[in-house]
């Protein structure tokens, strides 16, 4: 087997990216500390062609090279929005017809497997801080709570690897 070279893979141009369907989902970094996981998680969401990633609270913005770090260019491909508050950013995304769903261990939460987003359903998928997770506020506003579901000994996965968890799987029950 051989590793397909970089212009094989016929990756979109930062315009034809623009230019095309994205998945429905606005991922949503509720105060979080690393810029290199806010690098990732843009990455990712290019991965995926997500609609937006919400910038909130503490969370670092664009430019910065300790982002672009790990982005490596993400954050000119995705649309991006920086909100004051994570409340802000709720209030906004649910004004345009988004499902507010955090990702959090919580009473009451559905496991990710078990959850089926609609076809024409949009969705808010909100990520906490690393310490802390989503803030208590965002908690009382949603419209729901996914789980990941684990087997080990830590108490949660890092954001980046949530955030690529649950993104494949909208993408694999959305689009293929």
């Amino acid at each position: 087997m051989r590793k397909l070279k970089l212009d094989e893979l016929n990756r979109a141009t930062v315009d034809e990216f623009k230019a095309q369907d994205k998945l429905p989902v606005a991922v949503v970094l509720d105060n979080v500390r690393s810029m290199h996981n806010i690098g990732s998680i843009f990455r990712t969401s290019d991965g995926f062609a997500v609609e937006q990633v919400c910038l909130c609270g503490i969370t670092a913005q664009p430019p910065h090279r300790e982002i672009e770090k790990t982005a490596l260019g993400a954050t000119q491909s995705v649309n991006w929005t920086y909100y004051e508050t994570p409340l802000q950013a709720v209030e906004q995304l649910r004004k345009d017809g988004y499902q507010i769903i955090a990702i959090e261990q919580a009473e009451n939460s559905t496991m990710l497997h078990e959850f089926k987003p609609t076809d024409d359903g949009k969705y808010a998928l909100i990520f906490g801080n690393e310490v802390n997770g989503v803030s208590d506020e965002v908690m009382q506003v949603i419209d729901a709570c996914i789980e990941i579901p684990q087997f080990g000994t830590k108490h949660s996965f890092n954001i980046v690897v949530s955030a690529g968890i649950v993104l494949w799987d909208f993408f694999a029950k959305m689009v293929i």
